[in-house]
């Protein structure tokens, strides 16, 4: 069942756009966001991801996905042990209780990625996957291999790179960018509902056109050389724009 009973005497960062059911899958407890603070400027994280903090905003997002420390949590491609989310979703989840489960990128997934416990996830979260359009295996197979990992309840949360709307879905996916709405089909499409989206990730400077698509930006830069007008051009956009989104498994 969701966690109902953190309704009371929550605090939400961030803007959000409301959905039906989205008052059953609240934000982070204030207490849990204590300590994502703690976590998040603590000395044990390296200087140079703290650095990506003022992009990638954790705290506003970790506490919009409505983790807890009591969780069982699965992680997408988190990287190695020093990953960027890694290094406060574990601590957070394994000193409270919970579970946490990276499916690493030489895993199996989206066939079966081994020592995850499918069928019984509370959480799944996805960080800047490129709506698994850039990859070998079509993305809506990927998207049915983490619905396949939640328990009936369990939630998906995932901060992509946003593409512009106005201009129809690669499906290939090459410049890196996925419309929300073409990842919010591929999701429906897998049987999960919409719960609701941030808009506290989103980079107006950001206008998806470049020459190298989104790697163009921070933090890959590809294409320009450091001190030249081109690199601080893109410097000054900062990272993509992205959207944010909150789904869950109906129940059975």
């Amino acid at each position: 069942m969701p966690f109902r009973s953190l309704l009371i005497g929550v605090c939400f960062i961030g803007a959000i756009t409301s959905a039906a059911g989205a008052a059953d899958y609240p934000p982070s407890s204030e207490a849990t966001q204590e300590k994502l603070k703690q976590l998040i400027t603590s000395d044990q994280r390296p200087t140079k991801q703290k650095a990506r903090d003022k992009y990638r905003r954790p705290l506003e997002t970790l506490t919009f996905c409505g983790i807890e420390p009591e969780m069982t949590v699965v992680e997408i491609w988190p990287g190695g042990q020093g990953a960027w989310y890694r290094r406060i979703v574990r601590p957070l989840v394994e000193d409270g209780g919970g579970a946490y489960y990276p499916v690493g990128g030489r895993s199996q997934f989206p066939g079966k990625a081994d020592n995850v416990p499918y069928g019984e996830a509370d959480m799944v979260l996805v960080f800047r996957a490129h709506g698994f359009m850039i990859y070998k295996q079509p993305a809506q197979t990927h998207v049915n291999a983490v619905f396949d990992m939640l328990r009936p309840g369990g939630v998906l949360c995932i901060v992509d790179h946003a593409g512009d709307e106005a201009i129809p879905q690669d499906p290939e996916g090459e410049n890196g960018y996925v419309n929300e709405s073409h990842f919010r089909m591929l999701a429906e499409r897998a049987g999960f509902k919409f719960i609701v989206a941030s808009e506290h990730n989103r980079n107006p400077k950001d206008n998806k056109d470049h020459p190298r698509g989104v790697w163009s930006l921070p933090p890959s830069l590809s294409g320009t050389l450091p001190l030249t007008e081109e690199r601080k051009k893109y410097l000054a956009i900062g990272e993509s724009d992205r959207f944010t989104h909150k789904y869950y498994k109906p129940e059975e």
